[in-house]
């Protein structure tokens, strides 16, 4: 792990931890590659059945690296190749955060802007402190928030997103909440303890079926609602099958605590 992302895990609960504040923890493509490279690492260890991503200093993260981007403005091709190769691998490290076999939430204690927020967007979770800031101000500098706009879009009401997007401007975290974008807020002092709290509770659970249910989530959010239903419904009688479903209904009937096998 390098020194701009830390890792530390207990009781089941990987931390990962933006440690760039020099430049606001920017998403520049060193960020992007050790993220990536994380989340990759641990896809299939048991030994992890929560992610948090979280953040030093008083910024979540900024965005993109504005000074790194600049300076490809004197690449023979003004920098396109660049551009598309940043841009790439940041929708794939959005991507692979939806796509997680383990359930990732946001602990946002500072500001959250462009990608930053996009960040925040793609967590399947996020709980805020009262102190977070949230914008897409793309629009402010000429360069629209466009790949942000996946993220946001999917989590946002239109009209809210769209706001967002076309004003730049900042909103704080309980319109955030309001928005849908984050779970909840919280002081800064309930904040570490807030998402703890959330993130064991999940890590108590059978980790297949939390894998089963997250997949599921995200397949059929665009599906027709008839063939929504029908691969719920096959999705539910493949989860019926499994040894943690029958576990846990035997548990539930014998009024005692279930012990998950975890096997696929």
């Amino acid at each position: 792990m390098s020194d701009i992302l830390l890792s530390t895990l207990q009781a089941g609960v990987l931390h990962l931890t933006l440690n760039d504040p020099a430049t606001r923890n920017s998403l520049s493509e060193a960020m992007m590659a050790a993220l990536q490279s994380a989340l990759d690492d641990v896809s299939a260890d048991r030994a992890v059945r929560v992610i948090v991503l979280k953040a030093t200093g008083p910024a979540f993260s900024s965005g993109h690296n504005l000074k790194e981007i600049t300076a490809h403005r004197a690449d023979p091709d003004r920098g396109a190749a660049y551009f598309q190769q940043l841009f790439s691998a940041c929708a794939r490290l959005m991507t692979s955060i939806v796509r997680h076999p383990k359930p990732i939430i946001a602990e946002v204690q500072g500001l959250a802007s462009a990608a930053g927020c996009q960040l925040v967007a793609s967590c399947d979770l996020a709980i805020a402190a009262d102190t977070a800031r949230f914008c897409t101000p793309g629009v402010n500098i000429g360069l629209f928030c466009s790949t942000p706009m996946v993220a946001l879009s999917r989590n946002v009401p239109a009209k809210h997103a769209m706001e967002m997007l076309l004003t730049g401007d900042i909103i704080d975290a309980h319109e955030a909440a309001r928005f849908g974008l984050v779970n909840r807020v919280v002081t800064p002092n309930e904040l570490g303890g807030a998402v703890d709290a959330m993130a064991l509770k999940i890590a108590s659970k059978s980790m297949v079926t939390v894998k089963t249910g997250k997949q599921a989530f995200y397949r059929q959010l665009d599906m027709p609602l008839d063939e929504a239903y029908a691969y719920t419904a096959q999705v539910m009688v493949d989860n019926m099958l499994k040894r943690d479903a029958e576990e846990g209904i035997s548990a539930f009937i014998g009024k005692r605590q279930p012990q998950w096998t975890d096997e696929p």
